[in-house]
């Protein structure tokens, strides 16, 4: 069976994958994999609904061995309301990211000021997952680029209109679970400002002829290394942005 059907199948409840058997030889050969995956979905009527950004900290790169963000596509079952279900997912991560909402094409010239312009940004849950087995954080870099950057759900919450670079600078992050205090984060981890992370894509996207267009939402990187998803309801306090809460059951 073709890598590609491997992982379409994975991704619709099939067999996950062994990460002996199954790679990529070059992280051009993983995003080219992913992007075939992607119009697989498409087909399907599960279309790209924007893009998560992962391995923007020196620390999460490191577990990889890694010396530059990663990309993976968003589908429209990527975007999750309030509650999740645990036993949906294979072995669910869970981080906080500042989500953008993309409300203009934005382009690679694009200075700050203008992708600010472009977007509104919103407090946000992310819930890794990948379709390999044992894989955290055990797979290659070429692996977690085919598998979408281990895409699973995102939940996001109210966004905020008006905002500059400046104002995400040294944010901070409280993260609870069933209101105890799990982790806090900052906004600095993720390549100094969430922003830089954008723009990174923005860029990346470029070279592989893609674009951020109206509409796409980005999950920009996490302010947390990531931990194993539990059962119960966990709220993320994003400093001068506002909270967001999601219920795994």
């Amino acid at each position: 069976m073709r890598v590609v059907d491997q992982l379409y199948n994975a991704y619709q409840g099939g067999p996950v994958l062994s990460r002996v058997e199954v790679g990529a030889k070059s992280l051009e050969q993983a995003y080219q994999l992913q992007k075939q995956v992607v119009e697989e979905e498409e087909k399907q009527g599960n279309p790209l609904a924007g893009y998560k950004i992962s391995l923007t900290s020196s620390e999460t790169q490191d577990l990889f061995g890694a010396t530059e963000p990663l990309y993976g596509a968003l589908l429209k079952d990527s975007i999750a309301n309030n509650v999740v279900e645990i036993n949906r997912f294979n072995e669910p991560l869970i981080e906080v990211e500042l989500m953008f909402l993309i409300d203009q094409q934005i382009d690679p010239d694009d200075d700050d000021e203008t992708i600010m312009q472009k977007t509104r940004v919103a407090p946000g849950i992310e819930i890794p997952d990948s379709r390999y087995e044992d894989w955290f954080p055990n797979l290659t870099l070429n692996q977690i680029v085919m598998d979408r950057a281990v895409a699973g759900k995102v939940v996001v919450g109210e966004p905020r209109e008006g905002l500059t670079k400046a104002d995400l600078n040294n944010l901070n992050v409280h993260v609870s679970l069933d209101q105890q205090l799990l982790v806090t984060g900052n906004s600095s981890d993720v390549m100094g400002n969430p922003l830089n992370a954008v723009k990174w894509l923005v860029d990346a996207l470029a070279r592989n002829g893609q674009r951020l267009e109206a509409g796409m939402v980005v999950s920009s990187g996490t302010f947390m290394l990531p931990k194993p998803l539990e059962k119960g309801v966990y709220q993320a306090d994003f400093e001068r942005i506002g909270e967001v809460k999601v219920e795994v059951i």
